[in-house]
């Protein structure tokens, strides 16, 4: 167990530019030595975990936590992408559409839930994927998160301008200033946008449970107003507009990104007083109850007007000023969305900060990120930092282009969290042999791909209702021969996924599938991201880790610690 390091006479790897490059020319043998160096449980919660200093309060019960699922989840998909998403893609089969992605966010939900209760800490996806397949998995898993995290963000707070506007009879034009030496996409600036970012930033810098409080009011209200909504559109609207658009020359008929911001609250694990009790009940209730609310206010928007009217910007609001009689209808909607679009940017933006103070703790990224103030108890550091970046974003980006580079990040990382859930199940690292599980995990990843290429690409016809029926039926094989075969490892304490392996494997075939519905530039702009998280960690994460387990920070040298682990996680 014992390793050896090249100590650069007791130096860090960057404490000069001599070192740094001596450090550079090793790094074949640091990557594949770091790479796939899995953490353990035990020292997530003790080790890494004390590199923040000051711990997280204990503060949080399953209420505040339903409460923060509803209010990350609800405001920014409903009132956000629904109108977008309506008229540009899907048409009213919007419905069918959340009815999708709410059960792949419900199924991925379980798999978030089995890993919050064996390990409450802040990490999320982050930490999970880093106790499951290893330190640079986590890192390209971790990188994806806050980009997404922080786009998503910027996208919400330009979106709150349009419907606060709206709430006062004022056009978006009205609260923005273009700046016409900027390229188009990035020359209107909105000063409002970063004005709520700043200040929702100040709030979960201040305290957590504070945050909680002013979460489950601002949902309250906005809960009451989407009961309006719901209502109305029921009330006044037309169900012809679910099979007719108002341009006969556009498609016709019943022929996704929404349900995202449920893994905000995994990340609040650390601070739950009772993670067995209350983390189940928090994550899988919050996402049960918002698929509900999701789909009856998609029918409502369907409804009030025919789909390729509607605004992309913001729909409902828009929809009531479109009825005659009912424009004061739209200051209402205006005042409720921009209530849920709060609540939200709240949520998710606690949730990003301690991603990223958990990435930290990890030494992939400095860990000045990692500290928690001793009279906070927040990563006030994380949070300051990732606020003004998505800030800055918010005050010079259009919500077209950042709602086209989110979606693809989130759904990458529920795949990896639903194949890491399989896999901690079926291998236990030095007693089991991984191969057996990981061959499974690949062959059905395959399998569910290939679904989806012939869903997708092929044409309509017998041949491709065959090769789908095929395709589904080797995917079902598989899934029960490795059932049949393989046995597991570990049994979780105290909660875990019901029905081993077929839910998280659902999980994985539905998250390929709607990967397969994004479109081209989605990859490109995921490719580049993850270019340049690899670089990021080639250049600095690897040889920051290495260091840290050079001094002892990282990783279990001796047998005693070790035998402590293996008795724990058995």
């Amino acid at each position: 167990m014992e390793a050896h390091y090249r100590n650069h006479g007791g130096d860090t790897s960057f404490s000069s530019l001599r070192v740094y490059l001596n450090s550079l020319s090793a790094t074949p043998s640091r990557f594949s030595r770091r790479a796939i160096s899995v953490s353990t449980s035990y020292d997530e919660m003790s080790r890494v975990r004390a590199v923040s200093g000051e711990q997280m309060r204990r503060t949080l019960r399953w209420y505040d936590l339903v409460g923060l699922g509803i209010g990350g989840m609800i405001g920014a998909g409903v009132f956000v992408t629904t109108g977008r998403a309506s008229r540009l893609f899907a048409g009213p089969s919007i419905v069918v559409s959340y009815a999708i992605a709410g059960l792949c966010a419900l199924l991925s939900a379980f798999c978030y839930t089995e890993f919050a209760v064996h390990l409450p800490v802040a990490g999320g996806a982050f930490s999970y994927v880093r106790i499951t397949f290893g330190e640079f998995p986590a890192f390209i898993t971790g990188a994806n998160l806050i980009m997404d995290y922080v786009m998503s963000n910027a996208a919400v707070s330009r979106s709150f301008t349009a419907y606060l506007g709206s709430a006062f009879g004022l056009s978006t034009s009205e609260w923005r200033f273009v700046v016409s030496v900027l390229p188009d996409g990035f020359n209107e600036l909105d000063p409002v946008a970063v004005l709520v970012v700043l200040a929702v930033t100040f709030i979960i810098c201040y305290s957590t449970r504070e945050s909680s409080k002013v979460n489950m009011v601002l949902t309250a209200l906005h809960i009451a107003f989407i009961v309006f909504v719901i209502v109305m559109g029921f009330w006044k609207g037309d169900r012809k507009n679910l099979t007719r658009p108002a341009d006969p020359e556009n498609p016709s008929g019943f022929s996704f990104r929404s349900f995202g911001r449920y893994d905000a609250v995994s990340t609040m694990a650390e601070e739950v007083r009772d993670p067995v009790k209350d983390i189940p009940m928090g994550i899988s209730g919050s996402v049960a109850i918002v698929i509900v609310l999701y789909c009856l206010m998609a029918i409502s928007m369907s409804m009030l007007l025919p789909y390729d009217l509607i605004d992309t910007e913001a729909p409902y609001a828009a929809a009531f000023s479109k009825s005659e009689g009912w424009e004061w209808a739209t200051k209402v909607v205006g005042i409720g969305a921009s209530f849920g679009i709060l609540t939200s940017l709240l949520v998710a933006m606690l949730g990003q900060a301690r991603y990223m103070c958990v990435i930290g703790r990890s030494r992939v990224v400095p860990t000045w990120f990692a500290k928690v103030h001793p009279k906070t108890s927040t990563p006030v550091n994380a949070s300051a930092f990732l606020g003004i970046f998505t800030a800055a974003l918010a005050l010079f980006t259009d919500l077209n282009v950042l709602l086209n580079l989110v979606s693809i990040g989130t759904l990458f990382v529920f795949y990896m969290v639903a194949n890491a859930v399989i896999f901690r199940r079926y291998v236990a690292v030095g007693y089991t042999k991984p191969w057996p599980t990981l061959s499974f995990l690949c062959l059905f990843s395959i399998t569910s791909i290939v679904f989806t290429l012939v869903w997708k690409l092929a044409p309509s016809g017998s041949p491709k209702w065959f090769m789908l029926g095929a395709s589904g039926v080797a995917a079902i094989t598989i899934v029960q021969i490795f059932h049949c075969v393989v046995p597991q490892a570990r049994t979780p304490e105290f909660w875990g996924v019901p029905l081993m392996p077929w839910t998280p494997c659902v999980s994985i075939f539905l998250n390929i599938f709607l990967l397969g519905s994004l479109d081209a530039p989605s990859y490109i702009r995921f490719g580049f991201f993850s270019g340049l998280a690899v670089l990021v960690y080639v250049f600095y994460s690897v040889h920051a880790s290495y260091d840290a387990e050079g001094d002892g920070s990282l990783d279990f040298k001796d047998v005693e610690s070790l035998e402590r682990i293996n008795g724990i996680l058995s």
